[in-house]
């Protein structure tokens, strides 16, 4: 973690603008439910895929009426790596957590929802894993770089003193939902370059953690289809987050 570079900072504010129709948190004040997903996908923030399964309203129903005790929570953030995470509270006791995954999204979801979801609930830290749908549906790495770098700068602009932490995308190796392996480099080289530029953001090397010496998925980590995490997966991921959280003096 180092502070932010003149060329990040004008990242940053490139990635701003590409965020320019994220809610404002102006726009969030004084709602009474999730805002709606766009119909059309020129109306979303960010690029590329968009995707909207009915539960994702669902969960986003769910997670706004958990707004009000939810306030200062370490929000974890991200698709089904994150949401299947069941143990989330159990696992750090004592600490306030909110876990804001949905299955199936991809960063231009989680890049739309970020304010409401996440930077309204005034958080302790933020942790997030986004990426690995972007990358079945196909989506170049550099859009879903982009995509985080809009994160960030909301981050900025909310929240500038709140902590991030940053995940590379774990190995995958589901025949139903191939990848190319080139754009999860791509993707997770980025990741790590993001986390060592910006400020305030702290990589949290989850590939490495759960892949094998040839970068397959390590199958003590995760479940059959070899894309999910397992409970023994998701308690790897407690193992390497947890001194960066408690370096930060977040835990």
């Amino acid at each position: 973690m180092s502070r932010a570079t003149p060329i990040t900072t004008l990242l940053s504010a490139i990635a701003l603008m590409i965020g320019a129709h994220a809610l404002s948190a102006s726009e969030t004040a004084g709602k009474s439910a999730p805002s709606p997903y766009p119909a059309r996908a020129e109306d979303w923030p960010g690029k590329g895929v968009v995707r909207v399964f009915g539960w994702m309203k669902q969960n986003r129903d769910f997670f706004w009426t958990e707004r009000a005790k939810k306030q200062g929570a370490i929000v974890f953030a991200g698709d089904s790596l994150t949401g299947t995470w069941k143990t989330l509270g159990a696992d750090f006791p004592g600490t306030l957590v909110a876990n804001r995954g949905i299955g199936g999204d991809v960063s231009r979801g989680l890049l739309f929802r970020f304010r409401e979801d996440v930077l309204d609930l005034n958080p302790k830290a933020i942790v997030v894993l986004i990426g690995i749908n972007d990358l079945t549906a196909r989506q170049l790495a550099s859009a879903t770089l982009e995509n985080i770098r809009s994160m960030l700068a909301l981050r900025d602009e909310q929240h500038a003193q709140v902590p991030v932490f940053l995940c590379t995308v774990p190995p995958s190796a589901q025949p139903n939902a191939p990848v190319d392996e080139q754009q999860r480099r791509t993707l997770n080289d980025g990741v790590r370059q993001i986390a060592k530029e910006t400020k305030g953001v702290t990589l949290v090397d989850l590939y490495a953690a759960t892949a094998t010496e040839d970068g397959t998925p390590d199958p003590r980590y995760f479940n059959n289809d070899l894309l999910h995490l397992s409970a023994a997966g998701h308690a790897r991921w407690k193992e390497v987050l947890q001194p960066a959280l408690q370096k930060a003096g977040v835990l």
